[in-house]
C-alpha cells in the first residue's frame, strides 16, 4: 500500500487576531505547533483590518512549505486567491464562530486537535469554489446570510459567537422578503421563489450542515435553494435541518455541475464564505483539486 505524503516540517503561521478567537489563541498556537515539531520560519498576527490579504500574499512570495492560517472562514477564503496557482500546503486553525470549512474537511475546532492534524495529518487535494473570478473555501449564500454576515455587530458576534448570529438572524428573518431567482444551468434556465442560495463546496454553512450532497473532492458545486415566499419557511428550513429531520429535504431544491449561471431579481448581495463581496448576477463554478490542504489521516 503506498504511503501518503509526510506533513512538511516547516511553516509560516498567520493568524487573524482580529477573528473571535485569534488574539487570545495566538501565542497559544505558536507553543503547541513547535512542541509538534513545526519549524516556524515567521509568525505574524493580524491586527489591522483589511491587510490579511497582502500579508498572505508576501508569505507565500517566500515560497514556504506550509501556509498556516488561523482565522474564521472568511480570513481562509481571503487566503486561498494566492495560494490557488502555487503547491505550497495550505494548513488552517479553526478560530472563528462558525469555522464552516474545518467542519466540512473533518478537522477538530479546539487547538490541540487542530495542531495534530497539521503536525501529523496528510496533505489532500480539494476542490475551490468560484464566484466569477473571485475563489472561496466553503460557501457563498444569497438571502438572509448577507443580512447577518453583512451587518451583525461585532461586539455581539464576539461575545455570544453562534448564539449571536441566531439572534440577529431571529432579528433580520422579521424585515426580509423573498426574491425570483433564475438558475441556467446545461443550457436549461428555471426559476422559483427563493427565501436563501447557498452555492456550495461544503456541507457546512454558519456552521450547521445544511447541503448534505456537498463535497470539496467532488468535482462539482452544489447550489441549494430553500424555496418560498414566507420567512417562516425559511426558518422551518433552518430547525429542520439544524435537528436533520427528514423533512429537510421538502424545503429545498438542488442543482449541481461545474458551472451554473445565477441570476435574481431583484439583485441581490452575496456573501461569500462569511463576508459580502459579491452582487447577482453571476456564474458560481468549481475549481476542482485546486489547493493541496493539511485534513486528518485516514
Amino acid at each position: 500500500m503506498t504511503q501518503p505524503p509526510a506533513p512538511p516540517r516547516s511553516a509560516i503561521l498567520i493568524v487573524n487576531a482580529l477573528s473571535r478567537q485569534g488574539q487570545k489563541q495566538f501565542d497559544a498556537a505558536c507553543a503547541k505547533l513547535r512542541d509538534a515539531g513545526v519549524n516556524l520560519v515567521e509568525t505574524i498576527g493580524i491586527e489591522k483590518p483589511g491587510t490579511l490579504v497582502d500579508v498572505v500574499a508576501k508569505a507565500i512570495a517566500q515560497k514556504p512549505d506550509m501556509l498556516i492560517v488561523g482565522g474564521g472562514d472568511g480570513s481562509l477564503s481571503c487566503a486561498v486567491d494566492s495560494l490557488v496557482p502555487t503547491d505550497i500546503i495550505f494548513a488552517l486553525l479553526p478560530l472563528g464562530t462558525a469555522n464552516s470549512f474545518a467542519r466540512s474537511l473533518g478537522i477538530p475546532l479546539d487547538l490541540d486537535g487542530a495542531v495534530d492534524v497539521i503536525a501529523n495529518g496528510q496533505p489532500r487535494r480539494i476542490d475551490l469554489g468560484m464566484i466569477d473570478d473571485d475563489y472561496y473555501c466553503n460557501c457563498a449564500a444569497i438571502g438572509l446570510s448577507t443580512k447577518i454576515g453583512g451587518q451583525i455587530p461585532p461586539l455581539l458576534k464576539k461575545t455570544l459567537g453562534r448564539l449571536g448570529y441566531l439572534l440577529w438572524a431571529a432579528w433580520q428573518s422579521m424585515k426580509f422578503k423573498s426574491f425570483k431567482l433564475i438558475v441556467t444551468h446545461d443550457g436549461m434556465r428555471e426559476e422559483l421563489d427563493a427565501l436563501e442560495v447557498r452555492i456550495a463546496n461544503g456541507p457546512y454553512h454558519g456552521g450547521v450542515e445544511l447541503v448534505d450532497e456537498a463535497d470539496p473532492q467532488s468535482g462539482e458545486i452544489v447550489v441549494q435553494v430553500v424555496i418560498g415566499r414566507s420567512p417562516a419557511q425559511l426558518g422551518w428550513s433552518w430547525f429542520a435541518s439544524w435537528l436533520r429531520l427528514r423533512s429537510r429535504k421538502d424545503t429545498t431544491v438542488e442543482f449541481r455541475g461545474r458551472e451554473l449561471r445565477i441570476e435574481t431579481i431583484p439583485s441581490q448581495k452575496v456573501s461569500i464564505d462569511g463576508e459580502v463581496l459579491a452582487k447577482s448576477p453571476f456564474t458560481a463554478r468549481i475549481a476542482a483539486a485546486a489547493v493541496n490542504v493539511m485534513t486528518p489521516r485516514t
